[in-house]
């Protein structure tokens, strides 16, 4: 043999050993390369994990906790400087592991805000005029708290762009590795050739998977699904993850909806409940002796104001009406009672025809008058008057209901007027009307109160004489 001859079996060895330095090459290229990005998948889960720990209820927690203590409710725990500490210290911790603008912008701006709302809210601390404050919990604190939760999320947003482009560059350096990879363990390690498939499907395939999933709810799909399944631990727990804050955020979007929907459905049943079975079913005796007794035509009456009545309670199924509509139903209810109670109740309605057409949440007038009968005229023993009254005062609408019956003690009025301050259930639906009223208009218009004992009650309705109007009279 020449010397420079090769045997078969050398050269094999030789296109072996060349082969398998090419392999074991881009194999750690490949490794290197998974390990880079394994690195900056976990620097942006680091950042993502912390910034999950936001409380998702800031804004409505630290607003909901600044009014109280702006109205000086007795739930009111004072200033809730510790949440607004608890969300800069999440920004401060991601400031430093922070390398996007975009993303840097974000954080940086939430660390200032929560500043600024700490600021605002020590101002409002030595504020001592209540008008002054309300104008700051409306105009500075709810501001700043969606700003920082608009930022915040942006910063998770912007941040979770970057996990997906992470994502997508991954599989492309997987794709491309991974060819390489099957080509030379195809040539000479067969056996590899399924652990490559497995590596494929434990790695790509659920990266693939969860970036269509996160695309999916990026696009507003909530609905709550199964976790990728996945032997890569990050993956497996970011998926979970992911279906948990699905699920708590489609949960807190139901129980906002619900709850929404439930108080308007109590508030409107509480009213509803006013008209009372009792009522009606005295005013059909009633209907029934007139008939007996021969008065066809008061009867007949009584009747048609029993169907005005009911016919303008149901308003058509409205919520709102004018006042010329609870006029009309006013009148009809006390025409009905002054038949049942002709000896120890008269009766007036004067209002103004030019706010005849404000609007209002329906039901507000027709329990106060009750009430006026009820707990005033009749615990006097003696006859009464009731009178309504409607007339603009500046910008202003005021509706009195007054009655000249037994009135109230003074400790009665206060705890009357502490109960509908403090929204308890107190009086005969004073208290709800009032919150409806605080509800649509404002908390600046409501009821109010006042009563001398042995003398009679005043309710006195405020509501805004611009911007709920109609032509109708």
């Amino acid at each position: 043999m020449k010397a420079r001859e090769t045997t078969i079996s050398s050269q094999m060895k030789k296109l072996f050993i060349g082969l398998a330095i090419l392999t074991v090459t881009v194999f750690l290229i490949e490794v290197l390369t998974i390990i880079y990005y394994q690195l900056r998948y976990q620097h942006y889960m680091h950042n993502l994990t912390t910034a999950s720990e936001f409380n998702q209820n800031f804004k409505e927690d630290i607003d909901l906790k600044m009014y109280y203590y702006v109205i000086g409710s007795k739930e009111a725990e004072g200033l809730p400087m510790k949440e607004v500490g608890q969300a800069k210290k999440i920004a401060e911790d991601l400031i430093s592991s922070t390398s996007d603008k975009d993303s840097r912008q974000a954080i940086t701006s939430v660390i200032d805000l929560c500043g600024n709302l700490e600021d605002q809210m020590r101002e409002i601390e030595f504020t001592a005029s209540y008008d002054q404050r309300q104008i700051m919990l409306k105009n500075n604190i709810y501001v700043l708290t969606s700003l920082i939760e608009e930022y915040m999320y942006r910063y998770l947003y912007c941040e979770a762009v970057l996990l997906n482009s992470l994502q997508d560059r991954m599989n492309s350096q997987l794709t491309i590795g991974l060819i390489l990879i099957v080509f030379g363990v195809t040539v000479l390690f067969t056996v590899l050739l399924r652990h490559s498939a497995k590596i494929s499907r434990s790695i790509a395939e659920p990266i693939e998977n969860l970036s269509s999933r996160v695309q999916e709810i990026g696009g507003g799909d909530l609905t709550v699904r199964k976790p990728v399944e996945s032997q890569v631990y990050e993956v497996s727990t970011l998926s979970e993850g992911v279906e948990q804050m699905v699920e708590k955020m489609g949960n807190l979007m139901k129980e906002s909806t619900d709850r929404q929907e439930s108080l308007r459905q109590a508030e409107l049943a509480l009213l509803q409940a006013q008209i009372n079975p009792h009522f009606l079913y005295n005013t059909l005796d009633t209907i029934i002796w007139l008939i007996e007794a021969g008065k066809t035509e008061e009867a007949e009456e009584m009747v048609t104001d029993l169907s005005s009545f009911f016919r303008h309670s149901l308003s058509n199924g409205e919520d709102v009406v004018t006042l010329n509509d609870e006029e009309k139903q006013i009148s009809s209810y006390l025409q009905i009672q002054q038949f049942r109670y002709k000896d120890i109740m008269d009766y007036s309605i004067d209002i103004d025809p030019a706010i005849k057409g404000t609007r209002l949440p329906k039901l507000t007038i027709q329990p106060l008058v009750e009430n006026a009968l009820y707990h005033g005229v009749k615990l006097k023993r003696a006859k009464g008057l009731i009178t309504v009254t409607g007339r603009a005062e500046g910008d202003d609408i005021v509706i009195v209901v007054s009655d000249t019956g037994a009135g109230m003690t003074k400790d009665r009025l206060n705890e009357l007027r502490e109960g509908i301050k403090n929204r308890e259930r107190v009086g005969f639906g004073l208290s709800t009307v009032d919150e409806r009223l605080k509800l649509f208009f404002g908390e600046k218009y409501g009821l109010s109160i006042d009563s001398t004992e042995g003398e009679g009650t005043d309710v006195t309705v405020r509501i805004p004489g611009s911007g709920r109007k109609t032509n109708e009279t």
